[in-house]
């Protein structure tokens, strides 16, 4: 299925949940803050939380400096 990552279409396979995205996305083990079809998902449901056809996934991450 087709959803817009960071403002560019991706394929992902159906039933594919925020955990398998950031993994396949190269963010498994960054700080990040996920918004899909702006709504902020909290951490604690990045597991459950499945993707639909056409949705709009923005991942954001911190980037340290001084």
């Amino acid at each position: 299925m087709k959803i817009a990552l960071n403002g560019e279409e991706r394929d992902v396979a159906p039933a594919t949940s925020v955990t398998q995205l950031l993994h396949a996305a190269g963010y498994a083990e960054k700080r990040v803050a996920v918004e899909i079809n702006r709504e902020i998902v909290p951490r604690s449901r990045h597991a459950e939380w499945l993707l639909h056809p056409g949705d709009r996934v923005e991942i954001v991450h911190a980037i340290g400096g001084g």
